[in-house]
């Protein structure tokens, strides 16, 4: 079968339950990773074919995105501030959201010479987007990360040995931890944030395969992460660190109170490319 025939077939398969835009996005997306084919490939050698195994692969990926499992699992990889990252269920698929955060970060130390040293640390840094896109993008950056899942700290240490960065992992139960031992000029988290009453706004994919270790938060105790996290930052950032957070959209006020309240200062609160309240930022 000729590969063109295979591609209408396929989209059509999954228009009705992606839309023909991103059923046809999933193809090329899989074209790249398996067949080392692109778009423009396909345009000037439309007889190229494709055989019965490779076709039986096809429709194995298919099937799984019949059943909603995310692109990023099946082909075990994703694009994150422009760096190629390794996934698997056991951390979440990064969102162009937490490259906004990136970016604000990168963006505050565009004013400092060179060999001005910085030092960051990640909390909850799963499959490590935050903290090895840091790294990659400030060469004058000591970077540490933390997790709680051990299975996780697997992957991000693949990550940053796959875009060539030092990056410090470190195993800790953020929610047990007194002290980090030592002082941070940056500390940036993305922690789980999404209470259960808002699970019905999840979407399936999402729900049904990413970790809720690293999701969720109960209702009666939502911002239970930024809390011990700001604690532990007015503890162990260095004179003007910096504490960063990407946030539930619903909790912006609320989190501003949280700042407030523990005193730190230039609390400046940011929307998002879809104009949700997102992140956040306060100093010691």
């Amino acid at each position: 079968m000729k590969i063109k025939e295979y591609r209408n077939q396929f989209i059509q398969a999954l228009t009705s339950m992606y839309g023909e835009g991103e059923a046809e996005s999933f193809f090329y997306l899989i074209l790249e990773e398996k067949q080392k084919l692109k778009r423009i490939d396909l345009a000037l050698r439309p007889d190229i074919e494709i055989s019965g195994e490779e076709i039986m692969i096809w429709n194995s990926i298919l099937e799984q995105l019949k059943l909603e499992i995310p692109i990023q699992y099946l082909l075990g990889k994703t694009s994150f501030y422009g760096l190629d990252f390794e996934v698997n269920a056991n951390v979440l698929i990064p969102r162009p959201e937490t490259e906004e955060l990136v970016d604000w970060i990168l963006e505050s130390q565009k004013s400092k010479v060179e060999s001005q040293k910085v030092k960051i640390l990640d909390i909850g840094t799963g499959s490590g987007c935050i903290a090895v896109s840091l790294a990659k993008n400030l060469p004058n950056a000591e970077v540490f990360a933390i997790d709680v899942s051990e299975k996780a700290l697997e992957t991000a240490k693949k990550n940053a040995k796959l875009n060539e960065v030092e990056v410090t992992f470190i195993e800790q139960n953020i929610l047990e931890t007194l002290d980090l031992g030592q002082e941070f000029d940056i500390i940036v988290s993305n922690p789980p944030y999404v209470r259960n009453l808002e699970k019905e706004e999840i979407k399936k994919n999402v729900l049904d395969n990413e970790p809720h270790l690293a999701l969720f938060v109960e209702d009666n105790d939502a911002l239970i992460f930024y809390r011990k996290i700001a604690e532990l930052a007015q503890r162990n950032l260095s004179d003007s660190g910096q504490l960063y957070f990407e946030i539930n959209q619903y909790l912006g006020k609320e989190m501003i109170d949280l700042l407030e309240e523990m005193s730190f200062k230039n609390i400046e609160l940011r929307k998002d490319i879809y104009e949700n309240d997102r992140m956040m930022r306060g100093a010691v």
